[in-house]
């Protein structure tokens, strides 16, 4: 349960600062404060729960249990181990980490439009991938449809030669990235040879009808909201459409409001369309990761209310 070289104590000793005794099958766990040794035992005996189902728990699973923990919430680790969506190419399986993860995979279930809203590394895009494949391999749609808007992230990157798809590659690898580690490659190649697994720029998709498909939109935060009335109204019968994105990371010119932003409030009332909204805490990559996320809302909420003059004062304030 502890994993390679005590790793999961480590993350918890760091994180709580406290010292953690391991003796045999035991674990001493310090009662300078009482309510928080009752939290960690309930939240180790998770850990051996899970360890005791063969789904030993991760560095990710327990920085996010204990982030509930110091923000006075009671982590549920174990209701997580049941929304088990596919499996990798090594075997892994693919499910949610954290509640809001969950949240998202149940809704996906449940309706069929779906809005991810969400900072970096909260797995929007990975999540999509992965109940399009499955849903794919269950026979319960017989394509997947990949759009993106071809928006470059502030900066020109000019001419780029080649057809179609390999003018849109760079702008569709990690919709790629997702798939190369769901599919064998050849498997994959082979969907997108034969229109199994499309993949489209936004701009194209205008005056088409998609039925029995699963459809996602990533990086939807650089559609305009014409462009987002369009791509909603392509939904054709059994049909299923994923909208991802982040609204702090617009690449669209100044003139042009995101139309990610605005979508809440014009389809709110609409039965079978849901809204995701995931946090810091859903963040699953790399630890440093989430500093960043949490880094950046601090840093945007201060400039918001006290003003930034640019001179880096602002930004040392937040650090100190």
């Amino acid at each position: 349960m502890l994993g390679v070289k005590d790793e999961i104590l480590s993350v918890i000793e760091d994180r709580l600062g406290l010292r953690l005794v391991v003796r045999g099958a035991d674990i001493y766990i310090p009662d300078d404060d009482p309510d928080l040794a009752a939290n960690l035992t309930n939240l180790i005996g998770q850990f051996v729960d899970m360890t005791a189902r063969g789904a030993r728990p991760s560095g990710v699973e327990v920085r996010y249990a204990l982030d509930l923990l110091a923000d006075g919430h009671r982590p549920d680790l174990l209701s997580l181990l049941e929304n088990t969506i596919c499996v990798t190419n090594r075997g892994k399986q693919v499910r949610p980490y954290t509640q809001g993860q969950k949240e998202y995979v149940d809704a996906i279930d449940s309706n069929d439009v779906i809005f991810a809203i969400g900072p970096a590394g909260t797995g929007k895009t990975y999540l999509a991938v992965a109940k399009a494949v499955a849903a794919l391999r269950s026979s319960s749609i017989t394509r997947i449809v990949l759009v993106r808007p071809v928006v470059e992230a502030g900066e020109r990157l000019g001419y780029l030669p080649g057809d179609l798809l390999e003018k849109i590659d760079p702008y569709i690898r990690p919709l790629h990235d997702a798939f190369y580690d769901l599919l064998p490659t050849e498997r994959f190649t082979r969907y997108v040879e034969k229109g199994i697994i499309e993949i489209a720029p936004l701009a194209y998709m205008r005056g088409r009808t998609l039925n029995s498909s699963f459809i996602i939109l990533d990086e939807a935060q650089n559609t305009t909201r014409e462009q987002m009335k369009m791509f909603l109204t392509r939904l054709g019968l059994g049909s299923k459409a994923v909208v991802t994105g982040d609204i702090t990371q617009v690449d669209l010119p100044a003139n042009k409001e995101s139309g990610l932003r605005m979508i809440g409030d014009i389809l709110k009332e609409i039965p079978g369309i849901a809204f995701c909204n995931l946090t810091n805490y859903d963040v699953v990559r790399h630890d440093i990761v989430q500093k960043i996320v949490r880094a950046y809302e601090a840093f945007e909420k201060y400039e918001k209310y006290a003003g930034y003059s640019g001179d880096g004062r602002t930004s040392q304030a937040l650090v100190s």
